[in-house]
């Protein structure tokens, strides 16, 4: 077999690295500088878009050290069984791609991943090795995020976590009999016990020593996980479920739905719900509205049909259809509560409502001007002078939901 080159294993690895969803790749436009004329390019082989706790948007060399796999977990393109083209970075390849990508100004960081070979340990050692020569040897100060192998031993764990930013640890699946049927060579225990023990080091490593030194830093980005959606028959709900308890127990940043797409040559029969990705993204707006918006599960999943969130209107706009008697809410009277409960308001509004009603009612237009997305938000709220008609239409639903297409018969 020839030898392949470092742009042939850059482009297979990154390729394969696409099914890691712990950043999110964005839509510019791509203008190559690799030529050596330019600076700037941030969208060429390997490179995704990262979002730091900070809100900065930030470029990231996005690779797996290599697509060899000695598991055999059958929603994984990845699998010993798969017959994918296979490479491997070596541990000084990783670190040279990383430095010469941050000198010429296409990256900010690196976001590594690595299928299991030979065993958990020694893969877990040499992504260990990258992070340490990046920061010890050459000075990186630039963002890692590492995806941790749960099964390896507590003390690469934690030396993984003294030089990267984030650790992220995958929770596979939505539920355990998931885990045991689909990827039998994973333990859900395991797996739990590795994201209990990086958010006790993290919290250890915030105390002061009784000398008041402050020990080193481990993993100052948090911890974060992935879920595959749609490889088993989990409903939204149940989904949502696990993520609450995930977010509760381990104090994660951030539960990465990826949405599941059957793998060619799969002897697997895997179940598949479509549309994958309009589901995913369904997900990703609860998984919000959870987190910052102070909606419960039980209210989330009493807008559902079957456990499944509505694939035609996001499920803050599902929950107020569902709550008509709630509405019209009152912008210049409603606590911050409520507020967020209107369709189309978002946080940075509610923060803008609050902050001018303090001086002046709000009309119609400043709404508008707060960048409230009044073709939601009109029907479930009044102002000065707006009073809305018709909520307790039949249709109202209709006027959000996208209208039919005719399909192509040819």
């Amino acid at each position: 077999m020839a030898r392949l080159t470092l742009d042939q294993k850059l482009a297979i690895l990154s390729d394969a690295a696409k099914y890691d969803a712990s950043c999110a790749s964005s839509g510019g436009q791509k203008r190559d500088s690799r030529d050596g004329k330019g600076l700037g390019s941030v969208t060429g082989s390997g490179i995704c878009h990262a979002y730091t706790p900070d809100g900065r948007c930030i470029s990231l060399l996005k690779i797996l050290m290599t697509n060899f796999c000695i598991y055999d977990c059958a929603y994984c393109v990845n699998r010993v069984s798969s017959n994918v083209q296979r490479a491997r970075f070596s541990p000084e390849e990783v670190v040279t791609l990383t430095l010469e990508f941050y000198r010429r100004n296409y990256i900010e960081g690196l976001f590594l991943s690595s299928g299991i070979i030979r065993s958990p340990d020694e893969t877990m050692t040499d992504m260990v090795r990258i992070a340490r020569t990046l920061r010890q040897e050459h000075g990186f100060r630039g963002y890692i995020h590492l995806k941790t192998i749960p099964d390896a031993t507590p003390e690469l764990i934690e030396e993984a976590g003294l030089f990267a930013d984030r650790l992220s640890i995958n929770i596979e699946l939505p539920t355990d009999g998931a885990v045991k049927s689909y990827a039998p060579e994973k333990d859900p225990a395991q797996i739990r016990k590795a994201m209990a023990d990086v958010r006790l080091s993290r919290e250890a490593r915030k105390e002061r020593s009784f000398t008041g030194k402050r020990p080193p830093r481990f993993a100052p980005a948090g911890q974060s996980t992935q879920m595959i959606v749609g490889a088993d028959g989990a409903d939204d709900t149940t989904i949502l479920g696990t993520s609450t308890r995930l977010y509760s127990s381990y104090r994660l940043k951030r539960v990465y739905y990826s949405a599941f797409s059957p793998i060619p040559d799969s002897s697997a029969a895997l179940p598949l719900i479509k549309p994958p990705l309009m589901r995913e993204h369904r997900l990703y707006q609860a998984d919000w509205l959870l987190r910052f918006y102070g909606f419960e599960l039980g209210e989330i999943a009493s807008a559902t049909k079957g456990g499944n969130l509505d694939l035609e209107i996001d499920p803050k706009l599902a929950w107020a259809l569902a709550n008509r008697h709630r509405f019209p809410i009152d912008v210049n009277r409603a606590e911050r509560e409520l507020l967020l409960r209107i369709p189309g308001v978002g946080t940075k509004s509610v923060g803008r409502i609050l902050a001018t009603r303090r001086h002046r009612a709000l009309r119609y237009e400043d709404l508008r001007r707060m960048g409230v997305n009044l073709k939601q938000a009109r029907p479930f709220l009044t102002a000065l002078d707006w009073r809305p008609r018709g909520l307790d239409a039949a249709d109202l639903r209709a006027r959000f939901a996208p209208p039919p297409e005719q399909l192509q018969l040819l």
